[in-house]
C-alpha cells in the first residue's frame, strides 16, 4: 500500500505552541482532502467558532498571505483575535438577519467551516443562509450532536442537520427524479456537484449543473 502523504494541518497541529486550537483528530485529513485546492489562491474563508483564535491562525497558515479569514463567535470577547488578514464578526449563527448581512459584507464564500454552538437551530439557519452564498466547500462538524438530547438532537429525530442532510441527498439526484408531484430539480440541485459524509462531519461541494446526460463508445459487438 502506497504511504499517504503527509497532512500539513495536522503537522501544524501538533507543532502548535500558540493560540489553543482543540479538534477531533480525524477532521484534519476530511479538511486537507476538500481543502487543499483553494491553498495559495486568494479565498475567502468564513469559521464559525472561534474559541481561542487558534484554528483562525492555523487557517491563515494553510491558505497563504492572500486569503481572507473571518471569524464568527457570540462572545466579544474573541474579538481580540483579529490580526492581519483575520476579522471577527460577532453574532449569534441563529440570528439569520445577521447571517445574511455577513454575506453581503464577505459574500461569496470560498470555504465555510461551522464549528459554532452545535445545536439544530444554529446550524440549520447557517446552512440554509450561507450556503446559497458560498461557491466552494461548506463542511459542518461536530454533527454527533444530532443524536444528544441536550442539542435538540436525537436518533432519526425530525429537524436534526442529520436528517437534512440525508433528504439532500434525494435533492442531489433529483435529476433522476419520476415523482412529478413531489420530487423536483431546485436550486440545490443545480448548485451543489456532491456531498460527503464522514464520522460527524458532512462537506458539501458546489458546483455549477446541468442535467447530466450519457454517452456510450466503442465499436465491440
Amino acid at each position: 500500500m502506497a504511504k499517504s502523504r503527509p497532512n500539513p494541518l495536522t503537522a501544524y497541529f501538533e507543532a502548535n505552541n500558540g493560540r489553543v486550537i482543540h479538534k477531533w483528530m480525524h477532521y484534519f485529513d476530511i479538511y486537507h482532502r476538500h481543502f487543499e485546492r483553494f491553498r495559495g489562491t486568494s479565498p475567502t474563508v468564513l469559521e464559525f467558532g472561534v474559541y481561542r483564535g487558534g484554528s483562525l491562525q492555523m487557517w491563515k497558515w494553510y491558505f497563504g498571505r492572500r486569503a481572507t479569514i473571518v471569524g464568527v463567535d457570540i462572545d466579544p470577547d474573541c474579538k481580540q483575535y483579529e490580526e492581519d488578514s483575520i476579522r471577527v464578526e460577532i453574532g449569534d449563527q441563529e440570528d439569520r438577519e445577521f447571517l445574511r448581512s455577513l454575506a453581503d459584507r464577505f459574500g461569496p464564500f470560498d470555504v465555510v467551516i461551522d464549528d459554532g454552538g452545535h445545536t439544530m437551530a444554529q446550524q440549520l439557519a447557517t446552512f440554509d443562509e450561507i450556503y446559497p452564498r458560498t461557491r466552494g466547500t461548506f463542511l459542518v462538524e461536530d454533527l454527533h450532536t444530532s443524536y444528544w438530547a441536550e442539542f435538540d438532537g436525537g436518533y432519526r429525530k425530525g429537524g436534526t442537520f442529520i436528517e437534512r442532510a440525508k433528504e439532500l441527498v434525494d435533492q442531489l439526484n433529483a435529476w433522476h427524479s419520476r415523482d412529478a408531484g413531489s420530487f423536483q430539480v431546485d436550486a440545490f440541485t443545480r448548485s451543489t456537484g456532491g456531498i460527503h459524509f464522514y464520522d460527524s462531519v458532512i462537506v458539501f461541494e458546489k458546483e455549477d449543473r446541468d442535467e447530466p446526460f450519457h454517452r456510450m463508445t466503442g465499436d465491440g459487438k
